[in-house]
């Protein structure tokens, strides 16, 4: 408190330009306050100000500062300092720090300040406090905190505001509680906005029912961007990479001009294109987002460095990655896996010097490691991702996961370096999965290493007795003319059902994807395109 006052003093005398020599009267103190909040200067000699004519600890006039300090000028320190001197703040106070804290974000300190004003119990919330409240609480996973919150929600009679329910129902699919419960919560809201629908079709598309989202989707009355970003996301998230560039189609065909795709949607499309290998799309994309001026930044240059890179053109993707001129993280890692897939081994590991070189501002993690490892297991580079792989705990504190076990599994593997490879299985701090020991078995399938090949194969039958294991062996015995050993290995096959996943590929004709699988004969123009392969091989 004193030290507050102190200030009071300290500024009094930069407060005279805001004082007249009457005493103002309340409304035209609230046209002041205002009127130096939205010039964005004299904050604190406004604060002084107002402490002298006794409004200084007033909530009404506190809630203004708070919001300033927060949304305006980000200084959230100074924003809990006039809170924290308030004697009584009011719900509307506490609203207005929790929700500066939600959205910095400091969603620990949001959840703090709310359970500090139920115990006090002078102010009673309100249905503006309950979503920032629930948002905090699902972004920390507090699954008991989000359910006691709901109890809370209920009691205080706020259970029928449509804001309160949205926000519910969005706590409920981040935290992947009952999505049943969460959709009976979705029937019974007393009004269902666009936000709420939307809220719903993430929940199912987090939780993997992408047909539910699709569906409760094309039920809409209305749709927003948000709404079809979160389906588009869905889409590709879930795998479902066609789908997801159709509906972006469909949102340009139908969508006004207000509801145009942004910098989410093409970022969601340009990954799509990526894992189909449409470049053309990519490409028409990228001039998108040049024509609407959705770039430069980060977040969408990283999506046209990744497109690139999974469709093969590096040289697009580096040109894009050096224009970039606030890399983040994710940057470096999308340039390093993009030129580590296409075996640029020798590039990928330049693109982490240089990153390692810009003065530690920016640190790398876990999937920059996967990509530097898999550099070196596409360039024979054995030594240097050894090294990398001890590097990234003795230098960088990253423990290593199961991926890069996999990835120094394969680089040793493919070198033949069986047990050195058998000692890293042998120290790993969990548990080998079906990655590493298929990589253990790559390799025995190179250097014919059957007795290894078969322990390897046998632990992957151990931990999925559906596993295409059998087959693997099948192949390798075949490989080294063991015919007999082969033959008893698919009559195992047979006895047990297994099927071996068909192959699949795409390509992209005319902007439209054409996906194929092993022996298939479900695409429209089979016939002809059988024939036109009889005739490729009458050639030969």
């Amino acid at each position: 408190m004193q030290k507050w006052e102190n200030l009071a003093g300290k500024e009094n005398q930069h407060t005279m330009h805001f004082a007249s020599p009457q005493v103002p009267s309340e409304r035209n103190l609230n046209k002041y306050v205002l009127y130096v909040l939205d010039k964005c200067n004299h904050l604190k000699q406004l604060q002084a100000f107002l402490l002298t004519l006794g409004h200084g600890h007033t909530p009404f006039y506190a809630f203004k500062l708070v919001r300033f300090c927060a949304v305006t000028i980000a200084d959230f320190d100074y924003a809990r300092f006039i809170f924290d001197h308030v004697h009584s703040p009011n719900v509307y106070l506490y609203t207005a720090m929790i929700t500066a804290y939600a959205s910095k974000p400091d969603h620990r300190s949001a959840i703090l300040l709310f359970r500090t004003m139920i115990r006090r119990g002078r102010s009673k919330p309100n249905h503006f406090i309950y979503p920032q409240v629930l948002k905090s609480s699902s972004e920390i996973s507090e699954t008991q905190g989000t359910k006691s919150i709901h109890s809370q929600i209920l009691r205080s009679g706020f259970g029928g505001y449509p804001i309160v329910q949205t926000a519910l129902l969005d706590s409920y699919s981040r935290l992947c509680l009952d999505l049943g419960a969460a959709r009976e919560l979705f029937d019974k809201m007393s009004e269902r906005n666009v936000v709420s629908w939307t809220a719903m079709i993430s929940a199912y598309a987090r939780l993997g029912q992408i047909g539910n989202a699709i569906l409760l989707f094309e039920d809409m009355p209305e749709r927003d961007i948000p709404s079809w970003n979160a389906v588009i996301a869905g889409c590709t998230q879930n795998g479902l990479f066609t789908e997801a560039i159709s509906l972006l189609r469909r949102m340009i065909v139908l969508a006004g001009w207000d509801e145009r795709p942004n910098q989410v949607t093409v970022v969601c499309a340009l990954s799509a294109c990526g894992h189909l290998g449409m470049l053309q799309l990519g490409k028409w994309i990228h001039g998108y987002i040049y024509r609407n001026h959705l770039g430069p930044n980060s977040f969408v240059s990283n999506g046209l460095v990744d497109m690139y890179g999974k469709c093969g053109s590096l040289k697009e993707a580096r040109r894009v990655f050096d224009e970039t001129s606030d890399r983040s993280l994710t940057s470096w890692n999308s340039m390093i896996n993009s030129l580590a897939l296409h075996g640029q081994s020798e590039s990928a590991i330049a693109v982490f010097e240089e990153m390692i070189d810009c003065g530690g501002v920016v640190h790398p993690d876990g999937i920059t490691f996967v990509g530097l490892l898999n550099a070196c297991t596409h360039g024979g580079l054995v030594e240097e991702g050894c090294n990398y792989f001890i590097s990234m705990t003795r230098d960088y504190g990253i423990e290593p996961q199961i991926e890069h076990y996999g990835c120094v599994i394969d680089l040793l593997g493919r070198a033949g370096r069986f047990k050195e490879a058998m000692e890293v299985i042998r120290r790993m701090n969990i548990e080998p999965d079906e990655v590493v020991w298929g990589s253990l078995v790559n390799g025995c399938k190179i250097h014919r290493c059957m007795d290894l090949a078969e322990f390897a194969i046998q632990r992957l039958i151990d931990i999925d007795p559906h596993n295409a294991g059998y087959v693997m062996l099948a192949n390798i015995y075949g490989e080294s003319g063991n015919w007999e050993e082969m033959r008893k290995v698919r009559k195992m096959l047979q006895e047990k059902g297994v099927a071996k996943m068909p192959g699949c590929s795409w390509i992209e004709i005319d902007n439209k994807v054409h996906q194929f699988y092993s022996a298939d004969k479900m695409h429209p123009g089979t016939e002809e395109i059988y024939r036109i392969l009889e005739s490729l091989v009458n050639l030969y």
